[in-house]
């Protein structure tokens, strides 16, 4: 405990030195998604590689068919686990700039209420503030004790918010070399200013467009209505099928793999409590979906089926009286547990296809799949970094998943055959991907500590 006193320490006194190296990197434009801002990307790659170096890391720019990757390894003691952390350095466009209270990329510190210092910018919070909370706890632990208690890998990539082309070549490339004990990622939040949490679920996708055709043209409505297929109707009698009156997916074999929840850990959710303002601040006051299920449960735990996207017909201005030839659909499905992205696809296709009157047609078109992610609640990692953020922040972490889908995390468990810990300490208010993106220094200082705690834990 002595050690980790003095790196924590250590961690204090480089506080101010931390924030600048933040705000050095933050003014590096590296919007991934355009080609403009291209040479600025590899200068960020470039300076995330000197700052690993600094330390003491083996770094390098690795090129790919886009902006290139930061690579860095860290040998640590024998027998100490092996880590791979994961962060990227690319960040959205400003747009509207005119939104912005400075300028994105000269980042300054405010104080929003008394003792509330953040720091404003883009990627400030998504994701630079937020991977160089352990890249400072590395410089830390190096500074105090001369090494690092895992050995530690280090990926950043520069295209998390371009679709990541070149992750999935890159990780087959490379995977020997990346392949670890446990992935960390730290691209996640806060449950709340005071609360860490760590997230142990990912839900997964399978994306599918449908397309009901019928009649060979428009049709006059006057001359066919009453007669003549309408494909608008039948899509939508098929979708709205889709669920029955208490919220359940109705499409056969749906629910297979998806796994109950524990009690524990349905009344540590219930012990949280719905997000405020979940609903209420979108206009909305009574929750859809599964009538028997929380809000929590629902969002993390459960499957969905949602229908994004709806045309047929004429959709411009004015009137016109028209059957229209055919109807399309965007569906997805966000899936949990162990189900099968494939075989919800199929199962939905079957679903629908028995719904299709014979004179009619219906083409399919895929638009992805990913697995669900699961750690096990016992899984002694978990436990560890639990512990530790418990350490730092002095309130149990709220053991979290999250409705959306992280595919890293999941290129990270089928092509590297690791599990992920995701923990991270961003905050409700940080407008990510917004003007005025903000982190909060209390934040990145106690993340910074936190990651200290964890890397410790884990080797111990």
């Amino acid at each position: 405990m002595a050690d980790l006193d003095a790196t924590l320490s250590q961690a204090d006194s480089n506080l101010d030195d931390s924030i600048d190296r933040l705000t050095q990197l933050v003014r590096i434009k590296s919007i991934s998604t355009d080609p403009a801002y291209a040479a600025d990307c590899r200068k960020a790659a470039e300076w995330l590689v000197d700052a690993l170096n600094d330390i003491g890391f083996s770094a390098g720019v690795r090129d790919t068919i886009g902006h290139p990757m930061v690579v860095a390894h860290h040998d640590g003691p024998d027998g100490a686990p092996h880590v791979l952390f994961y962060g990227h350095y690319d960040v959205q466009p400003v747009d509207p700039i005119e939104l912005w209270t400075n300028d994105p990329f000269a980042p300054v510190i405010t104080e929003l209420t008394p003792g509330r210092k953040v720091i404003t910018g883009r990627g400030t919070s998504d994701d630079k503030g937020q991977l160089m909370t352990f890249v400072e706890a590395c410089r830390a632990y190096k500074q105090t004790h001369g090494t690092l208690p895992c050995k530690v890998s280090i990926l950043f990539e520069g295209e998390e918010e371009s679709g990541s082309i070149s992750l999935q070549p890159f990780l087959d490339a490379n995977a020997e070399e990346l392949k670890a004990d446990l992935a960390l990622v730290c691209d996640t939040g806060m449950w709340d200013p005071d609360t860490p949490s760590i997230s142990v679920a990912l839900r997964g996708l399978t994306g599918e467009e449908v397309t009901v055709k019928a009649a060979s043209r428009d049709l006059h409505s006057g001359h066919y209505g009453g007669n003549a297929a309408n494909p608008i109707h039948i899509l939508a009698s098929i979708l709205g099928a889709m669920h029955d009156a208490d919220g359940r997916v109705t499409i056969p074999n749906f629910y297979d793999g998806v796994h109950e929840t524990p009690d524990h850990i349905k009344a540590a959710w219930e012990a949280l409590g719905p997000p405020k303002g979940f609903l209420e601040d979108i206009g909305l006051s009574i929750p859809s979906g599964e009538k028997d299920r929380s809000i929590l449960e629902r969002c993390w735990a459960r499957p969905t089926a949602e229908v994004n996207g709806i045309v047929g017909g004429y959709t411009g201005e004015g009137f016109k009286t028209v059957i229209p030839a055919e109807a399309s659909a965007k569906v997805s499905f966000r899936l949990v547990g162990d189900q099968d992205p494939v075989a919800v696809r199929e199962n939905f296709r079957a679903f629908v296809r028995q719904r299709i009157p014979a004179d009619c047609s219906v083409a399919f078109a895929e638009h992805g799949t990913s697995g669900a992610i699961q750690l096990s609640y016992d899984a002694p990692e978990l436990a560890k970094a639990g512990a530790a953020l418990e350490a730092e922040w002095g309130k149990p972490a709220a053991l979290t998943g999250m409705g959306g889908s992280i595919p890293i995390v999941g290129d990270f468990q089928s092509k590297l055959g690791m599990n992920s810990l995701l923990v991270g300490f961003a905050l409700e208010d940080d407008s990510i991907h917004s003007p005025n993106e903000k982190y909060d220094l209390r934040s990145f200082h106690k993340g910074v500590r936190s990651w200290i705690r964890i890397l410790d834990a884990l080797a111990s």
